[in-house]
């Protein structure tokens, strides 16, 4: 990993200020490439973050704030990258957000929807407006998703969705956009402890590793791990891969009906 040089390059990650998406530009940036990051919540204060770029030897990241859900956002963002770079090489589509549903009832087509606008449809309008803005398609488009459309966890369902229409613009778009030179996966990342990981999970999970399973935190991706993989995806030594769906994991065992029992019993 370490031969990899993406100097020269421009890499667009949405989300980019922490968990997956910081420790993906932080990887893409110290490969080389000049990175843009966005954020909408939770961003780390921009002295920290700058730090953080500079520690690993990589270029200072444009940082900037936008709604992924918003087009008008979208067309700032590339109007700020216009400054520095002639196109986006790499585009990260990491934003991910939806509301708990724990049951039934907590179904609403408008959050449904509203999901759709923050973790499916920014992969299309961000790829459409790269284009518009520069004249080119980027050379890698990835999406980050989960194994949430195979599985039923807990509240999250809206989630799922998403995830499942963003792999589902992930064929499509890489059959569309083949021709153009650019190549579209996704990677399904299995069990990573991050902020929104806690946010859905809450600490009944790694209770549950522990107590039940016997195993610790060993077997959990870190979101390095995941920005190494990212990182291969993009380094051109994997671009026979192109509209695929990616799984990457460390094979831990992530919710099954013990699990389900054990938080039952907890709650009661």
């Amino acid at each position: 990993m370490t031969a990899i040089d993406l100097s020269g390059k421009t890499a667009l990650i949405t989300g980019g200020t922490g968990g997956i998406g910081l420790a993906t530009a932080l990887e893409l940036g110290a490969a080389g490439a000049n990175t843009v990051i966005t954020y909408r919540w939770g961003s780390t204060e921009e002295e920290d973050l700058l730090k953080l770029f500079a520690d690993r030897g990589a270029p200072k990241p444009l940082v900037l704030e936008a709604d992924v859900s918003r087009e008008e956002d979208t067309g700032l963002v590339m109007e700020a990258v216009k400054d520095s770079a002639d196109g986006i090489d790499i585009f990260i589509s990491n934003v991910g957000f939806a509301l708990k549903a724990e049951t039934l009832d907590d179904y609403r087509r408008k959050s449904l929807y509203k999901t759709f606008d923050y973790s499916s449809w920014p992969m299309i309008d961000y790829v459409k407006q790269i284009h518009a803005s520069f004249g080119r398609y980027p050379e890698h488009v990835i999406g980050i998703s989960s194994n949430g459309p195979d599985h039923y966890y807990r509240g999250y369902d809206y989630v799922a969705a998403s995830k499942a229409l963003l792999e589902f613009f992930t064929r499509y778009l890489a059959v569309h956009l083949s021709e153009e030179g650019c190549r579209v996966n996704t990677v399904r990342f299995g069990t990573v402890r991050t902020p929104s990981f806690e946010a859905i999970f809450g600490d009944g999970y790694f209770q549950w590793l522990k107590e039940v399973k016997g195993l610790d935190e060993s077997g959990i991706l870190t979101p390095e791990d995941c920005s190494k993989v990212v990182l291969a995806l993009c380094s051109g030594l994997m671009n026979a891969l192109n509209g695929q769906i990616i799984e990457a994991d460390l094979g831990l065992p992530f919710r099954d009906n013990s699990m389900m029992d054990y938080i039952r019993t907890k709650k009661s």
